[in-house]
């Protein structure tokens, strides 16, 4: 038997439920969040750490950046390397001179969760969405839940697209090709900035996230295995392709974790229908080249609240319209680049012939010319903080 209606129930409690829930609120519009995980697992994903500006302008405005104001690093630099050298490309000073605030997306899930709590929010762990039906959602197990509004912000493979998908809605997808094994290691970041590594054995990236802690990225064969990678072999591989012997050393430690991220993008047709709208993953899947997704989340979060809001108080729908109209010029903006990055740090995984020598080629006719033209620097700066 279902609850008593709600204004808005959602589905996932990620960075854009968890936004969303708390913008909500702020509007006095009543909700519940639905999670099919645990408290626990949600609040220790390890997962992006990359704020842009307008990311950071939203939670501030609306009293949800404490966290991240206090503990945050903002990060204004990135650096390249490959067998012709390398260079730092001060995108802070570039295009519209914005930053990026670090932040590790496990943290500031916490804080949402507890300042939505604190706004009086209703969180269901362990609940799993497994059907939406108009306004109502099916929960196994547990009491089913009612809104006016559905927000379905479970990710690309939730319920809440499994619904919009089955209604006919299209998607747009590509397959890049391309794997990473990302690790998350103990140990002090190596580098002052972000660190985009061009090997012919393959990509190598490092990111940082606290003082402590550290993420690299390394491009591995489809279908790799993470258990076939020991510490010693990821060590060794990090080495070669960050070219310490040129460069510096690395500051090693225990890896944490490991996971292998296949690079794929898609993106729905509209964001929702009727009674249930989407955001973050769930309307479009981004690779992570460019550390789009949770920022695509927030800002959508952001105008989704509004709309929410325009069509519970006035029950004018023009507002979600208006959500569908301008969230895909942002979102296909966001994947343009996403996909530039992917070219850019990705050269061919093929034999060595001369396709692969040309595709080669071309790979370091773009780090030259983002190395040495400044139209193409500001270009890359104002597409690398911004959407």
């Amino acid at each position: 038997m279902a609850t008593a209606q709600v204004g808005v129930v959602i589905l996932g409690a990620g960075p854009a439920g968890l936004v969303l829930g708390n913008l909500l609120l702020e509007r006095g519009i009543d909700c519940v969040i639905l999670e099919r995980r645990s408290r626990a697992a949600v609040e220790g994903r390890a997962r992006a750490g990359f704020l842009a500006a307008h990311s950071v302008r939203v939670l501030t405005e609306h009293g949800l950046a404490a966290g991240l104001l206090a503990r945050g690093k903002t990060h204004t630099t990135c650096l390249f390397r490959s067998d012709r050298g390398e260079f730092t490309l001060d995108y802070g000073k570039l295009g519209q001179g914005e930053a990026h605030t670090v932040y590790p997306q496990q943290e500031l899930v916490r804080d949402l969760v507890a300042e939505y709590l604190r706004r009086g929010g209703e969180i269901r762990f362990g609940a799993e969405a497994a059907e939406v039906t108009g306004g109502t959602v099916r929960v196994p197990g547990g009491a089913d839940v009612t809104g006016r509004y559905v927000a379905g912000c479970d990710g690309h493979r939730g319920s809440g697209r499994a619904a919009l998908t089955a209604r006919g809605v299209r998607t747009a997808r590509r397959d890049n090709g391309v794997s990473w094994l990302a690790v998350l290691v103990a140990a002090p970041p190596s580098l002052d900035a972000v660190g985009y590594a061009l090997h012919e054995r393959g990509f190598a990236g490092h990111m940082a996230r606290t003082a402590t802690v550290t993420r690299y990225y390394l491009q591995c064969p489809r279908g790799t295995d993470p258990a076939d990678w020991s510490e010693d072999r990821i060590w060794d591989e990090l080495v070669t392709r960050m070219r310490t012997a040129e460069f510096g050393p690395l500051r090693e430690g225990t890896v944490l974790e490991k996971a292998v991220v296949d690079l794929r993008s898609d993106v729905l047709a509209v964001p929702g229908v009727g009674r249930l709208w989407l955001a973050g993953d769930a309307a479009g899947l981004i690779s992570p080249s460019a550390a789009k997704g949770a920022n695509l989340a927030v800002l959508q979060a952001e105008s989704l609240a509004r709309a929410l809001e325009t069509a519970l108080a006035q029950n004018d729908r023009i507002g979600l319209a208006r959500y569908a109209a301008d969230c895909l010029p942002r979102v296909w903006r966001a994947h343009e680049f996403s996909h530039w990055m992917s070219g850019l740090l990705h050269g061919p995984a093929g034999p060595d012939d001369d396709e692969a020598r040309y595709a080669r080629q071309l790979q370091y006719a773009r780090l030259e010319s983002l190395r040495t033209s400044r139209a193409h620097q500001d270009f890359f700066a104002e597409n690398y903080t911004g959407i």
